[in-house]
């Protein structure tokens, strides 16, 4: 039986796994066996990697050390989720091992929970709250909220993510703008959006949200200069990850007043630091890189990720491989030479 290998970041403080355990029925149908790795520490361990023919892994990082042991059989590393930052995709291509994700399983989610940012900070829901819970009524009339139709929703990285946002803002009667050096103006003609370049995009937008992948092209992508071109009661919004933003330069706008407030589900840092400076502003909501998991979110992300571990060690490709280079290894190609017939 082919040996699955699950991180400990899967499972939640009392070892139960994050999402709905029926998705390791599609382990158990196709009788493969798994086993939950050590706790990491948040680095897969070298030892996690030998003698494992996949890896089905959360957000621990995975790096060219991580992959000292590696014995030759692995065969795919399945990411839970669709952010690949934390995955060294060279050191795995080099060794013909395929990296997984799971795009379609998160688009609907996380595209919602920008919208969640959205409704929260026009309608200045947590301070409101506040207002109710420490007996200050009379002062409601002085924090009116922000009105949506007419008002520019501006989204950096036009994705899967990003078009789903796209769809689901047209009822809020906003004019939507983003910018994406990978997309065409052609490639939108079928959504509402209008491409422009980002700095058009900041300068414009009521409403900024952050949904592109992180590289070393987008690394504080959104830095002070770029901070600055941006309305002061604009809002920002970053569901993508953390370093997108040049989170210190974000605090002293956001403490200067040149910027109305921000949504944030992700941080530089991850876990951030108590102290961090975010946590003591009123006008930032701050959620711990999970507001999207909901049993349907956590259960479709599963299910698409076991299945790409299925298909390899079934000797099929699986649907969704983000080094698609890796297919042309020579590791890659004796599997699937080597899968039975209708496999």
């Amino acid at each position: 039986m082919t040996k699955i290998g699950l991180s400990s970041d899967l499972f939640d403080t009392k070892g139960r796994p994050v999402f709905d355990p029926a998705a390791f029925d599609l382990f158990t149908e196709a009788g493969l066996s798994r086993t939950v790795l050590p706790p990491d520490g948040g680095t897969i361990d070298p030892a996690s990697v030998a003698g494992y023919d996949a890896l089905f892994i959360g957000g621990s990082r995975l790096t060219e050390a991580s992959l000292a042991s590696d014995s030759g059989v692995l065969r795919v590393v399945a990411r839970n989720g669709v952010g690949f930052d934390a995955v060294d995709v060279q050191a795995l291509t080099r060794r013909g091992i395929l990296l997984t994700n799971t795009p379609l399983a998160v688009r609907h989610s996380v595209a919602t929970i920008a919208v969640a940012f959205i409704l929260a900070l026009s309608l200045r829901i947590p301070l409101k709250s506040r207002l109710a819970r420490e007996g200050r009524w009379a002062e409601r009339g002085d924090f009116p909220g922000v009105g949506l139709p007419g008002r520019t929703l501006g989204i950096v990285g036009l994705g899967g993510i990003g078009r789903e946002l796209v769809r689901l803002a047209q009822p809020f009667g906003m004019r939507v703008i983003g910018a994406d050096p990978f997309v065409t103006r052609d490639q939108l003609s079928d959504t509402s959006v209008e491409l422009l370049p980002l700095e058009e995009v900041l300068a414009q937008s009521d409403f900024v949200v952050i949904a592109c992948l992180l590289d070393k092209t987008t690394r504080h992508l959104i830095d002070a200069p770029r901070i600055a071109l941006m309305k002061p009661t604009a809002f920002i919004i970053n569901v993508a990850r953390g370093p997108i933003i040049d989170e210190a330069a974000l605090i002293d706008a956001l403490r200067a007043g040149a910027l109305a407030g921000a949504g944030l589900d992700v941080f530089e840092q991850e876990p951030p630091d108590r102290n961090n400076p975010l946590f003591s502003l009123e006008n930032v909501i701050a959620t711990p890189h999970s507001l999207c998991w909901t049993d349907t979110f956590l259960a479709g992300v599963a299910r698409s990720a076991i299945k790409s571990i299925v298909d390899a060690a079934e000797g099929r490709l699986p649907e969704h491989i983000v080094n698609r280079a890796a297919i042309d290894h020579p590791r890659v190609k004796q599997w699937l030479a080597s899968a039975p017939a209708g496999g």
